[in-house]
Parts: structure tokens; sequence; C-alpha cells
């Protein structure tokens, strides 16, 4: 059967990336992966991998390529770059796009919308929200430590036809997908992982999810924090649940002794995603009238390690 967005082109083959471009692709859909660092050593292994659980699957003789020209025009662009290297869209994306072709953000935090539409056009843009544990392991190879779930929507605007084919798709490519009716209010609910997780497992000294949560005071710290999110989606009408936060915590003992992204990226010494995750969450709902103290005092600390961090 024809896909929705038979062409799809992966901007950003970290874990995320790899991770949604295989199963994707594995489901039978043209995947083409721009990739630089990998790249090599992918031509001469001829295949991408993927660990999930007890399952590993192989993609074999990917479609990789090194510069967007090679690729050219695709029904879908994903984007799954980490937002410290934006600058390089307007060189990236362009040489992707066809007259209808639809841009699908997964990066994290708050801005990359806005910025991918004043770029390409607010028509072009949907977002997405990656609920999901990875890590990637080896060149061309991902290991997952809970799949969780997909959550896609259109910006600023309602859900509309192209966003159920989007869901669907996925769903059947075995990424349980749902469609958000709000994308700025999914944004929020996302943050209230990202927010306390990946910045206090830096703050806290480079530690894992699992003694974050088995920390007495460092669970109440990530609590306090996930309730400020709370605070200041419902600034912009966007409801939080109580039950919602509990989840949280119950989705990330099960993944044991996890690191998230930003987290190996500052242990690795590359740019963390400061302002799309703590930053501007922060200046927007002090904008709105909400006072977000923790979440304050979190990114003051983050800025500062990051600023301070010894060269690796």
């Amino acid at each position: 059967m024809t896909k929705p967005f038979q062409r799809v082109a992966i901007v950003g083959a970290g874990s995320i990336g790899l991770y949604y471009g295989m199963r994707l692709a594995l489901a039978g859909s043209d995947v083409r992966f721009l990739m630089r660092g990998d790249l090599d050593a992918v031509r001469s292994r001829g295949t991408l991998r993927l660990r999930d659980g007890a399952e590993t699957s192989e993609l074999k003789n990917p479609s990789v390529f090194a510069a967007p020209a090679e690729i050219g025009p695709v029904d879908l662009v994903i984007i799954t770059l980490k937002t410290t290297s934006n600058s390089h869209l307007p060189a990236l994306v362009p040489p992707l796009l066809g007259p209808e072709t639809a841009i699908l953000t997964l990066q994290n935090g708050l801005g990359s919308d806005e910025h991918l539409a004043s770029l390409f056009g607010p028509s072009r843009v949907m977002g997405g929200l990656a609920f999901i544990a990875t890590n990637r392991t080896a060149p061309g190879e991902v290991t997952c430590f809970h799949s969780g779930s997909l959550t896609v929507g259109e910006f600023a605007r309602p859900p509309s036809a192209r966003t159920h084919a989007l869901a669907g798709q996925f769903n059947e490519a075995r990424v349980k997908t749902r469609v958000a009716e709000n994308l700025d209010s999914a944004r929020w609910h996302k943050l209230a992982w990202n927010v306390p997780f990946n910045g206090l497992t830096i703050a806290a000294g480079g530690i894992s999810t699992d003694l974050v949560c088995a920390d007495p005071a460092l669970a109440a710290e990530a609590r306090a924090l996930m309730v400020e999110i709370q605070l200041g989606a419902a600034a912009f009408g966007h409801s939080i649940t109580d039950d919602f936060l509990k989840k949280q915590f119950e989705v990330t003992v099960p993944m044991g002794a996890y690191r998230p992204s930003s987290l190996v990226d500052f242990l690795a010494g590359r740019e963390v995603e400061v302002e799309p995750i703590w930053g501007e969450p922060l200046r927007r709902a002090q904008a709105a009238g909400a006072t977000l103290p923790r979440l304050a005092l979190l990114y003051a600390i983050l800025q500062s390690m990051v600023a301070h961090r010894r060269p690796v």
C-alpha cells in the first residue's frame, strides 16, 4: 500500500532520527538518512541497527547520504538535529523541499516550530513530541530503553487530514502515535519530563535517572519542577493533570540507569540545549505572569555548569 509520505528524509541521524527513520523504513517507507560522522562506518558495514529490548533489527543497505542535494525533494522532512545546530537548517532543508513537502520537527523544548515556520513557511510545519528513551550506542546503531509514544500536531492550527495520515503511517511502523489537538499544550506536557530529568541528572553531578528517582531529595525536587511546569502551562490555558505528573515517575523507574540526551551531551563536551528546554519555557511563563523560582534556579545552575565545564 502506498504510504502518505512515501519519501522521507531524516535530518539528524542521532538516536532519535535513527530510531524513527528505521521504524518507517522497516515498514516500507523510502527513508533517506542525512548522515555525517557515522557515514563511512555505516557504508562499510552496510546496515543500520536497532536494539529494542530483546529484539534486534537491521536495515540492510540503508539510503545514507552526506549532503541534502544528494537526497533531493521528499514528501516529508523529519528534523531530529539538536536545536544547538539550528543555524545549519537554512542550508540543509531547502534541497529537500518540493511544492508539497511537509516538515516535522521532533526537537526538544520550545521554539523550534516557530523557527522552522519563519524559515520555510508555517503551512509546511508539523511538530512532534517523542516520549522515548534512546541512546546512540555505536555508529549507525541505536538502543531503545523505553519505546514510549509519539505525539504529532500542526503548528498554530488544528490537526488536518495529513496529521492523521502521518500518525497512521507511524502506527503502522510500530510507533505508538497520537494526534495532538494543540501542539503547544503537547510541548508543555513533554517539558514535565525533560525539565526535571534532563536538568537534575546534570546538576546533581552527572547521574542517571534511576538515582534521581531513588534519592528522596532529588525526587522531591523533580516533582516540584514538574508542578512549576504545570503552572507555566496553565498560564497559556493548558491543563497538565496531577496523574500525568505521577506517570512521569512511573515510566522513568523501569528505564534503569538511563542517561538523558542532555546529560550525554554535557558529559561529551557538546553543546547542551539549555535555552529551548529551560530558558525559553521560563521566559514565556514569566511573560505570561507565572512565577517559577525552581526552574529559574535550575536554568541558572545549568548555564553556569555549561559555561565552566572543563574540556573533555
